[in-house]
């Protein structure tokens, strides 16, 4: 728990939550807490907050924000999100979705809920979909988002113990389920066969991607297709399924050297790369800069924007 201001600032930046400007609090005794744990590709992270407003603006834009989704659940206490022309007025269990590349702002009363941090490319929301389903209020006491709330709360608590592998197939269940939930909101057709089989396919991909032999060949053969009936599917796909299987690998193995205190050649191994060499080139080519530089003592991630700590007292996201 936290008493000063500052310090609870600084462990909101920390723990990967996009920054936010002040705008009011409490005036008396202050008092929060933050605590973050990653689940696999997920960030999750239980706050407990004073009352009081914040907003994000240009001032706090940051290129790491447009990479995830924000799906916020109040598990105690009541808040307004503003973004964009939506208001959402939230009470114990609702959720809402929230772009943290766009201006928001909060205001709550003295609370306690749960952020997933959830990253863009696997929830897979096609542009216009965002566009209607951020900062609408989803009740979290039935259907769909009751489910992802009870997770969400559950994880939050006891999210301990998992390893990589069980970690990587938990995560993609719970991005299953805010899947689905948000398919129900959006009150969606079904997809067609083509698509749900390839949706299916996406999933096993991001479940898998540390098995090394993880390859096209095995993927039709698990899913009762021929090979040339794999590629048809993705025929119209941004990426191939083995240069799906490639980005998404690299996009794991940047993921752990900005976090964790390892070798590039450990990580490498562990998202599927036996040649520690032709990782190396296959980042540079695909990020622009050498995997080296994010490991421990060489980091340069981006210059915080300090004024945009999270103020005391921040219904902070």
């Amino acid at each position: 728990m936290f008493t000063d201001i500052e310090a609870f600032g600084n462990a909101l930046v920390d723990s990967g939550l996009p920054p936010v400007l002040s705008g009011r609090h409490d005036s008396g005794e202050f008092r929060a807490g933050v605590v973050a744990r990653a689940l696999g590709p997920l960030r999750l992270i239980a706050l407990n907050t004073p009352a009081g407003e914040c907003f994000r603006d240009a001032r706090c834009a940051r290129e790491a924000d447009e990479r995830f989704w924000q799906v916020e659940l109040m598990t105690r206490g009541h808040a307004r999100v503003e973004q964009g022309r939506r208001a959402a007025e939230l009470g114990p269990a609702d959720v809402v979705l929230i772009d943290p590349a766009r201006p928001v702002r909060f205001a709550s009363t003295a609370s306690t809920h749960v952020t997933l941090l959830v990253p863009r490319r696997e929830l897979r929301l096609r542009t216009g979909d965002a566009e209607r389903l951020a900062g609408v209020r989803f009740p979290g006491d039935h259907g769909p988002w009751a489910l992802v709330a009870s997770l969400a709360r559950e994880m939050a608590r006891s999210l301990r113990g998992f390893g990589a592998g069980a970690a990587d197939r938990s995560a993609a269940a719970v991005i299953e389920l805010v899947s689905v939930a948000l398919e129900a909101q959006l009150g969606d057709p079904r997809p067609g066969p083509d698509e749900a089989l390839r949706e299916r396919i996406v999933g096993y991909i991001e479940a898998r991607l540390s098995d090394r032999e993880l390859a096209p060949a095995g993927i039709a053969a698990a899913h009762h297709i021929s090979l040339r009936r794999l590629h048809r599917l993705f025929e119209d796909q941004p990426l191939t399924v083995a240069a799906l299987i490639r980005r998404r690998r690299l996009e794991r193995c940047r993921a752990d050297l900005m976090r964790r205190d390892r070798t590039v050649t450990a990580v490498a191994a562990r998202w599927g790369f036996a040649d520690p060499a032709h990782f190396s080139r296959l980042f540079k080519a695909t990020f622009g800069y050498n995997a080296a530089t994010l490991t421990a003592g060489e980091r340069t991630g981006p210059a915080d924007a300090s004024e945009c700590a999270s103020p005391a007292g921040a219904p902070r996201r």
